[in-house]
């Protein structure tokens, strides 16, 4: 038996990303005044899409308890939409983004950190704001991951959604340049324009390998679990 309900650690994640947000929204920065403001950020973007997702589950939560012992089919067909929304955030959002997320920034910041995180945002951003942003994120999914199962969709229509999000974000990135004739990540000014398109590249194709890691990592979990459940009830018998 978990030591601490599931739903009692969605709302509590999910009051921690309200306040992550609320504290980033209110830092003066110049860059939240350009062309995009704090959509042209990956990082903005991933928060947000936490802070849905959490925000689904807890709706999730909340309409299981209230349709419990109804016979309502209405209910439950709502339900089990929620259900589907819920699994389907998880699986092409929230896990392949979030890990995306953090595993990008500090791979990057250990590197050469003026590259994504210049020196200059430690006047604007304290040190807890910028781990809420970058570092929480992943012990975060992973413990709804552990604590909950999702169903994934078909794999190729897991990675299609992924690609397309991932290209979605990279013609945003080139449209604010066009727009700016300035790149939202300073790395992105040190490199030559095909250096670029095989960065992207790069990238598209690592965020579909975060995919595939977040179906395997869940069938692992929960395959796993469901194995001990039946050996411990063959004993029983």
């Amino acid at each position: 038996m978990a030591l601490i309900p599931s739903q009692v650690l969605r709302v509590a994640i999910l009051l921690s990303y309200f306040s992550i947000l609320c504290n980033y929204k209110a830092i003066d920065m110049p860059a939240h005044q350009t062309y995009g403001g704090s959509w042209k950020f990956l990082t903005f973007i991933d928060l947000v899409i936490q802070a849905v997702f959490f925000g689904v589950c807890v709706l999730t939560d909340l309409s299981s308890l209230l349709t419990k012992g109804s016979e309502s089919q209405e209910q439950e067909r709502q339900l089990r939409k929620l259900i589907g929304l819920r699994d389907w955030m998880m699986a092409v959002l929230a896990f392949p983004v979030g890990v995306f997320v953090v595993t990008m920034f500090w791979a990057l910041y250990l590197y050469d950190r003026d590259l994504v995180y210049p020196r200059l945002l430690d006047n604007f951003i304290p040190q807890w704001l910028n781990h809420g942003m970058h570092t929480t994120v992943l012990p975060f999914i992973i413990i709804e991951m552990r604590t909950t199962h999702h169903q994934y969709p078909s794999r190729p229509c897991g990675l299609i959604a992924v690609c397309s999000f991932a290209v979605g974000y990279v013609l945003w990135m080139c449209w604010v340049h066009h727009v700016t004739g300035v790149w939202v990540y300073p790395l992105l000014e040190q490199i030559s324009p095909l250096a670029k398109v095989a960065f992207f590249s790069c990238l598209t194709v690592l965020i579909n390998i975060y995919y595939v890691l977040g179906e395997v990592l869940n069938s692992y979990i929960w395959d796993g679990s469901k194995c001990v459940l039946d050996t411990d009830k063959a004993k029983a018998d």
